[in-house]
């Protein structure tokens, strides 16, 4: 195949044949001139089928930050190669630069970087690896066949991972499950269910926590301790039905229940409570169970990578098959759904009285910040705005009565915007952890 070069060869070429006496014998004589350059540069070009190709690099990256895969090239052939190798990925990897120049000497090696940015989570391939072999004029160059690229070109998969935002609070949810686990003592410590140990009495300990026949024996003030229960069950239940793909603000609203529900999983693991999850619309997508509480979160982490918001309503009965027909122990179920009526009360209403008899049961939901502004009446207000702020004001009261229903039928929940949802749902659980309510 010819390049520009050969193009702009010829453009030059073109107009001399016509300062001669026999212009079109001149012009054939350029062509010629043309064709034979171009024919001895493609034979001189560098083979392909001797270069091997390997992969170094990331694996595993959040979203947000940046990855970097190596490729490796090694040119097993007698002769140089001129390369252009073109690193393609899908659009969402966000990979830079895709073409990169080399030269290739006999038995040498070469490696490019390519950068990755990538804009949404889940698995991001690569593409392909086009290699192009150019001859030393730049007028022709070899390439093969696409089925042929693709045979060598390295599989490799960036498994991007869901933001993590709340992570910054995750020291301070961590230091108040210190406290309620007895580890740090501080005044007003919630109690536990289980007894610990005995200790010796600290200014700010509850005196109804002295123990006065172990005092009596050690000639001490000693109070008993107790910590919460342990080895509890948690079930995130993730809706990934169509109401997930609204995005509220600049997130959408299955990001931001990935996010609680990650602050969740790890304050639950270094509470040494189970966590299961349970991601589902019209058919379960993801079901995570077993495994030690540590090594779990890593397992729910990569689970939530993959998820994406499906275009059908979510089967609520499929929850509740699994939940009932499955597991007989009492257990915390956070379902993060919208909390707005249709999907509520065809979905969840008829089942949640049912769940909330064998487990304990959360629903939580992410409130639209804009909603709460459209329902104001601007000073000046036109027409249009007073027919926004009624349908926002009457969306609001609709949200805060199925707000009541949930909660007349047994269900905690939780309603706050993107910012502060997250830390919303880990109080609950440090309150129900506290209580010993779980």
């Amino acid at each position: 195949m010819v390049t520009r070069r050969f193009a702009a060869l010829l453009a030059v070429g073109v107009p001399v044949p016509a300062l001669l006496p026999w212009p079109w014998l001149g012009l054939l004589g350029v062509l010629i001139f043309a064709v034979a350059c171009a024919a001895a540069d493609f034979a001189v070009a560098g083979p392909l089928t001797r270069l091997k190709l390997r992969r170094d690099g990331d694996r595993t990256v959040w979203l947000g930050a940046t990855a970097t895969v190596t490729l490796t090239l090694v040119n097993t052939a007698k002769r140089p190669v001129r390369l252009q190798v073109r690193d393609s990925w899908v659009p969402s990897a966000g990979a830079w630069p895709q073409r990169h120049d080399l030269w290739l000497g006999r038995g040498s090696t070469r490696q490019v970087t390519t950068t990755l940015n990538p804009v949404r989570h889940g698995d991001r391939p690569a593409v392909r690896v086009t290699l192009r072999s150019y001859g030393p004029l730049g007028l022709a160059y070899r390439q093969r066949r696409r089925s042929w690229n693709d045979s060598v070109t390295p599989p490799w998969t960036l498994r991007v991972l869901p933001r993590f935002p709340s992570r910054r609070i995750l020291p301070e949810k961590l230091a108040r499950m210190r406290v309620i686990d007895g580890s740090v003592v501080a005044r007003g410590r919630g109690h536990g269910t289980e007894f610990d140990v005995l200790r010796e009495y600290v200014i700010g300990d509850d005196v109804r926590s002295i123990d006065w026949r172990a005092s009596a024996r050690h000639n001490d003030v000693v109070v008993r301790t107790w910590r919460p229960e342990r080895d509890r069950r948690l079930v995130c239940v993730l809706d990934t039905g169509r109401t997930s793909a609204v995005r509220i603000g600049d997130t959408p609203r299955l990001d931001a229940a990935i996010d609680a529900a990650l602050l969740l999983a790890v304050l639950a693991a270094r509470a040494d409570d189970r966590v299961d999850l349970l991601a589902l619309d019209d058919t379960i997508r993801t079901r995570v169970e077993g495994g030690s509480h540590r090594t779990k979160v890593n397992r729910l982490i990569d689970a939530m990578a993959s998820l994406e918001p499906a275009p059908a309503e979510t089967d609520y009965t499929l929850l509740a098959r699994d939940l009932l027909r499955r597991d007989r122990k009492r257990s915390l179920v956070v379902i993060f759904t919208a909390l707005e009526p249709a999907p509520m009360i065809e979905g969840l209403l008829p089942l949640l009285p049912s769940l909330a008899a064998r487990h304990r049961v959360l629903v939580a939901g992410v409130r639209d910040p804009a909603l709460s502004e459209l329902s104001r009446i601007p000073w000046a207000a036109t027409a249009s705005d007073v027919h926004t702020a009624a349908a926002a004001q009457r969306a609001l009261l609709e949200r805060d009565r199925v707000h009541e229903v949930l909660a007349r039928f047994g269900a905690t929940v939780v309603d706050a915007d993107a910012r502060s949802f997250a830390s919303r749902v880990a109080d609950v659980y440090l309150l129900l952890k506290a209580t010993g309510r779980l």
